[in-house]
């Protein structure tokens, strides 16, 4: 086997690894009522942990063999196989919607990620590590807060998403730039960049565990997928020297796949966003906003069908009783289509 084609296969399996790990943690949001972001006591978040290591190892090994401007983009196929593995595993089925804004942001990222012009190799000052630590502490620090302000559960996951795309993206960029300074013979001389290189890993994890409650699969995914490379890119673009390919014209092409993939993030939170008017219930209506009592509601072209940590439609049974009485419905049976 040739190493491109090991390297393609590799890049592939680290996706499915990927995926994988995704519906595992967005189950285990759904159907897990106790911590939002570290939910240690669940052994299917821990699987979900080594399916996130598997995939990050595998994405390494196949950069060893391949370029860059090969294995990145694949990367990004990450959603595109989210998508049916859910369908098949769990019987989540996405909607016309969903997969519009799954395939716009994968092929936005794809095109971007393969204009993207490598360089020779560089490291970071120590200067500029503390500077990019601080930035990153403070960019996650402000989606952090922002995201326990909005009341939408769905963007309030989109935001989460999007600070543990900005963590994932720093933390690569700490390891092209701790491999670089890295040798056999001082193993421990960048201790300092490993300890913020984990810091970093261990902060999107969390976050993205946090984003899948109450917002599904699809968005939260395909906004770690999308920012994750972008801003690693970017820091590329300004620190390391890269470049786009075909000099102005790759530029105004990049800008493109750009808006391309940031109009499939907004046709996937869009999606999540829209509930049907026969899917409120009475415990919807008087949950608190942002509480996440609407996490049951599936895309427009979900099956009407109960699914693991759906709720259930309660309503008052009309009428003057001397006793309590409540009728419940699934959703499946309460004017679902």
């Amino acid at each position: 086997m040739s190493p491109l084609l090991l390297s393609v296969l590799l890049s592939l399996v680290s996706a499915v690894a990927y995926a994988a790990a995704a519906i595992v943690q967005e189950r285990v949001a759904a159907s897990a009522s106790g911590p939002r972001y570290a939910p240690l006591r669940s052994p299917a978040w821990w699987v979900s942990v080594l399916l996130n290591g598997l995939g990050a190892t595998l994405h390494v090994v196949a950069l060893a063999y391949g370029p860059l401007s090969l294995v990145q983009p694949l990367g990004a196929l990450t959603i595109v196989f989210a998508l049916p593995m859910a369908a098949l595993f769990v019987g989540r089925r996405a909607g016309r919607r969903a997969w519009r804004g799954a395939l716009m942001a994968t092929v936005g990222l794809a095109g971007l990620l393969s204009l993207t012009n490598g360089s020779d190799a560089q490291s970071l000052a120590d200067g500029e590590r503390w500077m990019l630590a601080a930035g990153t502490t403070a960019v996650v620090a402000v989606l952090f807060t922002a995201a326990h302000l909005v009341g939408r559960s769905v963007l309030r996951s989109v935001i989460l998403a999007a600070g543990a795309g900005v963590s994932f993206g720093m933390a690569s960029v700490f390891t092209k730039s701790v491999a670089e300074e890295w040798t056999s013979a001082a193993p421990l001389a960048e201790w300092t960049g490993l300890l913020v290189l984990s810091a970093l890993a261990v902060t999107g994890l969390l976050l993205s565990q946090a984003s899948y409650r109450g917002a599904g699969l699809a968005a939260p995914l395909a906004t770690v997928t999308v920012v994750n490379p972008v801003v690693a890119a970017a820091v590329g673009l300004t620190l390391f020297g890269e470049s786009f390919r075909y000099g102005t014209a790759g530029t105004v092409a990049a800008l493109a796949c750009g808006a391309v993939a940031a109009g499939g993030l907004v046709q996937l939170t869009l999606d999540r966003m829209t509930i049907p008017p026969e899917a409120l219930s009475v415990s919807d209506a008087g949950a608190p906003a942002g509480s996440g009592a609407s996490s049951g509601v599936v895309s427009d072209g979900d099956a009407p069908r109960p699914e693991v940590g759906q709720r259930i439609d309660v309503g008052a049974v009309p009428g003057t009783r001397p006793y309590l009485e409540v009728e419940m419905r699934s959703r499946a049976v309460a004017g679902r289509p």
